[in-house]
């Protein structure tokens, strides 16, 4: 059978990772100088599905390194009902892999008359959205044709980790930059297959996340909805054991992602709370313990470590969802570009 091209997209991460990170030296340089000048209260995001997954990996390095807030802006506030913000004080970032979605041009607009340094993360650089931000990060995926993002959602999460090390003048963030494109290589062997193959009968799971790793749950959720026509839902390793924690029982199946970082140990707090209940737990990270583990490369930053995860697991997904009869890359009801308004 041939390979998905869900998996084959994700296997040019590296090279995307090498390009974007030399091509967008100079302009991130740029933005870094104009940020210094207007000086931003706050962080605004406009995106919807893997590019706002994308965007909650890029909120908590804004907001841990930098100490701005990020709010995350609901597209339909300016295409449904025609509302308008004070973004004066505000950098606000579009992100998109395609540029064309009608509510988020609309927001966009918004945007710039209400006077934001206007931002575009996007991998389209002939879009419409492209064309009106200020500032364009071109994401340097090149074409992305499996329905379920993968190459894109990674370089998004990238231009965040560059953006942020640049502005802060962070080195761990900036040598965590450097290390990207072996890193996610090096994830891209890590085989999650036998234990996700497990799964095939799943009807709903959990994707447990903290930190840098809940945008990524995020993804992975979305991503077993998408191919795999699982019921997946991702939660913050707090909010789970709270109401969630009622649907949890004996072979209830969970995948916690370990973020590397001072969330571990609620992560681990909240999957030796599901494994007390009897659930079928993998556990992406370094503790023993803590369930059926999934291998990971040693020795990765904290930014890195997320972005390493849902790497792993787009290499296995595919298998999981043609286990289940299912074409990985024409998901059904869906299209590449979804044009909500």
């Amino acid at each position: 059978m041939a390979e998905a091209l869900l998996t084959r997209e994700a296997t040019e991460v590296a090279a995307v990772a090498r390009r974007q990170i030399a091509g967008n030296g100079a302009i991130i340089a740029d933005l870094v100088q104009r940020l210094h000048i207007k000086r931003p209260a706050f962080v605004a995001t406009c995106a919807r599905g893997s590019s706002d997954h994308a965007a909650t990996y890029g909120k908590y390095l804004i907001e841990r390194t930098l100490g701005l807030p990020v709010a995350s802006l609901g597209p339909s506030l300016a295409s449904v009902y025609g509302g308008e913000l004070d973004l004066s004080r505000a950098m606000f970032i579009a992100v998109s892999q395609s540029g064309r979605s009608p509510d988020a041009l609309l927001l966009t607009e918004a945007a710039r008359r209400a006077g934001a340094l206007v931002v575009g993360f996007v991998n389209d650089e002939a879009s419409p959205l492209a064309g009106m931000v200020d500032v364009l990060l071109p994401l340097c995926a090149g074409p992305e044709h499996s329905v379920a993002a993968t190459k894109s959602f990674l370089a998004t999460c990238l231009a965040f980790l560059h953006l942020v090390a640049e502005w802060a003048q962070d080195q761990a963030l900036s040598g965590a930059l450097e290390q990207a494109p072996e890193a996610l290589d090096a994830a891209g062997s890590c085989d999650w297959r036998p234990a996700l193959l497990s799964w095939r009968d799943a009807r709903s799971l959990y994707v447990i996340g903290r930190g840098l790793s809940f945008g990524i749950a995020q993804e992975i959720a979305l991503k077993f909805k998408e191919t795999c026509r699982v019921h997946a839902e991702a939660f913050s390793a707090a909010e789970v054991l709270h109401g969630p924690l009622a649907l949890v029982g004996p072979g209830f199946p969970a995948l916690a992602l370990d973020p590397g970082d001072e969330g571990s140990e609620s992560v681990a707090a909240a999957a030796a709370a599901f494994l007390g209940l009897g659930a079928d737990l993998r556990y992406a990270g370094s503790r023993a313990g803590a369930g059926q583990g999934l291998p990971l490369p040693p020795g990765l930053p904290a930014a890195l470590q997320p972005l390493a995860q849902v790497r792993a697991f787009y290499g296995a997904v595919a298998a999981l969802a043609r286990s289940r009869g299912l074409d990985p890359d024409c998901p059904p009801n869906l299209s590449k570009v979804t044009r909500t308004v």
